[in-house]
């Protein structure tokens, strides 16, 4: 992956990048559960070879196809760390955008299946520490 300096966002440039997140996430999220079929289908089979056999010829297609899934996976998680995000989730899509608030850094939290950002959590918070964003939620500008 590449490595890229952290960016700090405002609500409203977090915001505005959601239509292009949205569609690096829906691929993801797609290429993520194709991956776990073929990982089932690959255990499957698995189960009923011999292990003095060696890999059968569908094993080795298979761990071939799972190799340039993850592959792709990997590139739209780059995509996203150019953004300035940092993807938490191959399930529910989730993603965080770095920001300062009352001068600390913080997330903005956002997943898939929501229309924009709605929460926010302190860095160490994670998830579960998801806050919704209230009428007078500000984020500090950039550069303060």
């Amino acid at each position: 992956m590449t490595e890229t300096a952290v960016k700090q966002f405002t609500l409203e440039e977090a915001n505005a990048t959601i239509p292009y997140v949205r569609r690096i996430v829906e691929d993801i999220v797609a290429e993520y559960q194709t991956w776990r079929d073929c990982i089932f289908r690959y255990e499957a089979i698995a189960a009923e070879s011999k292990a003095d056999e060696g890999e059968t010829e569908g094993q080795d297609q298979l761990r071939a196809e799972v190799d340039d899934i993850a592959r792709r996976i990997s590139a739209f998680i780059d995509e996203l760390t150019q953004v300035g995000c940092v993807f938490k989730g191959l399930d529910g899509g989730l993603v965080d955008f770095q920001a300062r608030r009352e001068g600390r850094d913080i997330y903005l939290c956002w997943r898939l299946e929501e229309p924009e950002i709605g929460y926010w959590h302190e860095l160490e918070a994670g998830f579960a520490g998801r806050q919704p964003l209230t009428p007078d939620f500000r984020t500090d500008e950039v550069g303060e």
